[in-house]
């Protein structure tokens, strides 16, 4: 049961937490330039496309919930570790996952296992919907495809959308506060339990200064309309260089 949980965490947790740009409707590159002036502007986030990020929330699991604390290193959208320690049901796990380029690794308690096919496809698609809306340039890198969506009213604000697709081919939706510009939401599916897609909506709420950019501190996220996870952003940190060993295979 154990290491059922912590596997599920692993790859849970993935997606509630980027050559010439593809980026092409005009209306959808004012909403981004809009945000990443709202967030800090662009030399700024530029540097915050390598950074650390710890948080605590709660998870739900099969209608089981527990406290979680997290631990992200991240370098652009193709190198990431996650460490994470939970307790669901009284069950105590820790784990690590880590995402080098084409190749990505799990570990959970003193169980390791490589991921390949669909996990693989499915890690890389968390980590680019978790990490986007954190400095949004990714999203002017080749292989997105966007456009604007039109407004809708995220909680009781009215919020702009921009609609995207992927490098790997799938949609998702972000959206924007229309008066500040900041992202407020995202939605599009991800891997969940038994590897089976689900429909996840996070939304980014409490934006603070944090390392000279604007970041959202309070994120929480459902699943198939069911809640998922609540997190609090408590630490974020811009770095210039990480240990190249930070995101080789977990020992």
């Amino acid at each position: 049961m154990t290491r059922l949980i912590g596997a599920t965490l692993a790859i849970a947790l993935v997606a509630a937490w980027t050559g010439s740009t593809r980026a092409e409707d005009k209306d959808a590159n004012a909403i981004l330039d809009k945000a990443i002036k709202a967030m800090g502007g662009e030399e700024k986030l530029k540097k915050a496309q390598t950074f650390t990020q710890s948080g605590k929330g709660t998870i739900s699991i099969m209608g089981m919930d527990g406290d979680i604390t997290t631990h992200l290193s991240v370098q652009a959208i193709d190198h990431t570790r996650q460490e994470f320690e939970g307790n669901v049901a009284g069950n105590t796990v820790k784990g690590v996952t880590v995402l080098a380029g084409d190749k990505a690794w799990q570990k959970v308690g003193n169980a390791k296992v490589a991921l390949e096919g669909e996990q693989l496809a499915g890690q890389k698609r968390g980590v680019y919907m978790a990490i986007v809306p954190v400095t949004i340039l990714p999203l002017k890198d080749k292989g997105f495809i966007l456009e604007a969506g039109g407004e809708e009213k995220v909680g009781d604000k009215p919020a702009v959308k921009v609609k995207g697709t992927g490098p790997d081919g799938k949609e998702f939706t972000i959206y924007f506060d229309k008066e500040s510009g900041l992202p407020v939401k995202m939605v599009g599916k991800v891997t969940g339990f038994m590897s089976a897609e689900v429909l996840q909506e996070t939304t980014y709420a409490d934006y603070k200064e944090m390392d000279g950019i604007k970041k959202a501190t309070k994120i929480k996220a459902t699943r198939d309309g069911e809640k998922f996870m609540e997190q609090e952003v408590t630490e974020f940190k811009i770095v210039d260089k990480f240990d190249p060993k930070t995101f080789t295979e977990p020992e």
